[in-house]
């Protein structure tokens, strides 16, 4: 990609909370800064990404297959150290190249689920690196409560529409990287939804009491979610899983959570929108 088209990308991901159209419309992008080998000065990229479980995310230098590693892989050599946003969140990581095994399974998890990364490294003879990035201290971009909830919500729509369609075309099984990117979503839900039992909603019995029957709901739906989730989880992680099963227990799921979204969003949103810290 081009310095210009790549600007164009980091731009309207910034300005969009993750989001943007074109070729990379619908995929999972991140944005990458690291620190110029020889320069020194920042370096941001938009790349694709993968979830790895536990936090870590993967990236993979490809280049679309030319012969040579990509500047951004030459950077964290140098300097590991480095910042990731998702469109949601902004933190440091560590960079760690993979290598032998590990690498070998996960870039082949990766082929498997995108034939697109076997072609790249058909087209060169260098061995396309794996990266991961292990978060180290960051958190949600700034912005006002209510708006921050909106854009955490659109974040889990958009993985969950993705989901949806990789388990539709997931022929007769699910594959490593799919069965992971369901438990990531699960997981993900549950913290988001323990962090809003703990801490938002106690905030919001405290000091608006008329949200009371409001809060009762989002409790109770809270608890029906969890079972949705625990289910889907226990059926994704068993070995014969049935893909049509899976979707219909995801279709369910987000039918179930865009409900639980609207409604939160209705009735919090302005409240959480008015806090002054």
């Amino acid at each position: 990609m081009s310095i210009d088209f790549n600007q164009q990308i980091i731009e309207e991901f910034r300005a969009n909370r993750g989001h943007v159209g074109g070729p990379f419309e619908g995929a999972r992008l991140l944005l990458l800064t690291t620190t110029g080998a020889r320069t020194g000065a920042q370096r941001t990229v938009p790349l694709g990404y993968l979830h790895d479980g536990g936090g870590r995310l993967l990236v993979i230098a490809s280049a679309a297959g030319a012969p040579h590693h990509p500047a951004w892989y030459h950077n964290v050599l140098a300097d590991p150290q480095v910042t990731v946003e998702t469109g949601v969140f902004t933190f440091r990581a560590g960079a760690v190249v993979l290598e032998g095994e590990e690498r070998d399974r996960v870039f082949a998890r990766a082929a498997e689920a995108d034939p697109g990364w076997a072609d790249y490294q058909a087209r060169t003879t260098r061995t396309i690196p794996v990266v991961a990035l292990n978060p180290l201290e960051g958190g949600p971009n700034a912005e006002p409560l209510g708006d921050a909830l909106k854009t955490i919500h659109d974040a889990f729509r958009h993985e969950l529409t993705l989901i949806r369609k990789e388990v539709a075309a997931s022929g007769p099984g699910l594959g490593a990287q799919l069965r992971i990117n369901c438990l990531t979503v699960c997981e993900g839900l549950h913290h988001h939804h323990s962090v809003e039992d703990g801490q938002m909603y106690p905030f919001l019995d405290e000091h608006h009491p008329e949200l009371a029957a409001t809060l009762v709901r989002l409790r109770q739906e809270h608890q029906a979610i969890k079972r949705l989730l625990d289910e889907l989880q226990e059926l994704v992680a068993a070995e014969d899983a049935d893909p049509a099963v899976v979707l219909t227990e995801v279709e369910r799921l987000t039918t179930e959570l865009e409900d639980h979204l609207d409604y939160e969003e209705e009735h919090l949103i302005p409240v959480l929108n008015a806090v002054v810290f």
